[in-house]
């Protein structure tokens, strides 16, 4: 029996709508009903009843709902065991980070690291940081590199790398060009390209615009910063970034502008307060907080 397939029918007795629960678990529909057919078959057992555009759980299915929740849980619970002692073993360090890391200089810090710990390995996963939060809360990543604004949260522990602030990023040729700080409201009027909704960033530029008086007019969205970049030297827009990856990119068709009311975040290295570190992580904060006032640029 697949353990996942136990996992998917769970989502669904939840949800108890298909199409909900394949969002959920990043699956087509499609494959999810295979899935669940699958296991039907295997049982023997009918789970849901279908008749309905809102999908129920069939007797059978209330029967299996307390070991399938035992079943995934127990194997979840053994699968990170197991990856400990696998990372205790191998010296393997899971960091988390947003992708920024070359922007920031953190590659300085994963060389030094190396250097120091040449027996370790390094695996970095990029995300978004409410997503690198989530990873570090299920032990997914020992760290992560995560970028803060405003309130921060008790349970987990913050070490300061580098501050930014928001800044805008016009065509050369724009009229403000030549403009070192700018009011964004002198912007209001146009095409703005940004990073995709549902990330810190956007949110940051959209309540920016909305306290500067304006609902700005977003015509692209991309995680690419170099196809940000791109539109704003075609003049296809305006782009809101924090500095630091602007002048990392720095281009001369591009001028990068202070605003005169800004939001200022922070790139930090977080960790679970109470949940103890793994040698090679507890090393690799410690280089961390050596090394990050000596990185070039932080």
């Amino acid at each position: 029996m697949e353990i996942s397939y136990l996992k998917d029918f769970l989502v669904i007795a939840e949800t108890k709508n298909f199409l909900e629960a394949a969002a959920i678990l990043y699956c087509s529909q499609a494959t999810l009903t295979k899935h669940i057919q699958r296991l039907e078959l295997e049982l023997g057992l009918t789970l849901f009843d279908r008749t309905t555009r809102k999908v129920s759980i069939t007797r059978e299915g209330e029967m299996l709902l307390p070991y399938a929740r035992e079943i995934t849980e127990l194997y979840e619970r053994m699968t990170l065991q197991v990856k400990e002692a696998k990372n205790d073993s191998q010296q393997t360090l899971t960091i988390g980070s947003i992708p920024a890391l070359a922007q920031y200089n953190i590659t300085e810090l994963l060389v030094s690291f190396k250097k120091t710990n040449p027996q370790a390995t390094i695996n970095v996963i990029q995300a978004g940081s409410e997503e690198l939060m989530d990873l570090v809360r299920q032990r997914k990543c020992d760290v992560a590199f995560i970028r803060t604004y405003g309130e921060l949260l008790p349970e987990f522990c913050y070490l300061p790398i580098a501050a930014d602030e928001l800044v805008a990023i016009l065509p050369g040729e724009h009229p403000l060009a030549n403009q070192g700080v700018i009011p964004l409201e002198k912007l209001s009027r146009e095409n703005f390209v940004l990073i995709p909704e549902n990330t810190m960033l956007h949110r940051l530029s959209m309540q920016l615009c909305h306290e500067s008086g304006f609902e700005p007019h977003v015509v692209f969205t991309d995680h690419r910063l170099e196809n940000l970049l791109e539109m704003v030297i075609n003049g296809m827009g305006v782009a809101l970034l924090m500095r630091k990856l602007a002048e990392y990119m720095a281009h001369p068709k591009v001028a990068v502008l202070g605003l005169e009311k800004t939001v200022s975040t922070r790139l930090d290295l977080c960790y679970l307060r109470n949940v103890e570190l793994s040698p090679v992580a507890r090393q690799f904060v410690a280089i961390t907080e050596t090394l990050r006032g000596q990185i070039p640029g932080n």
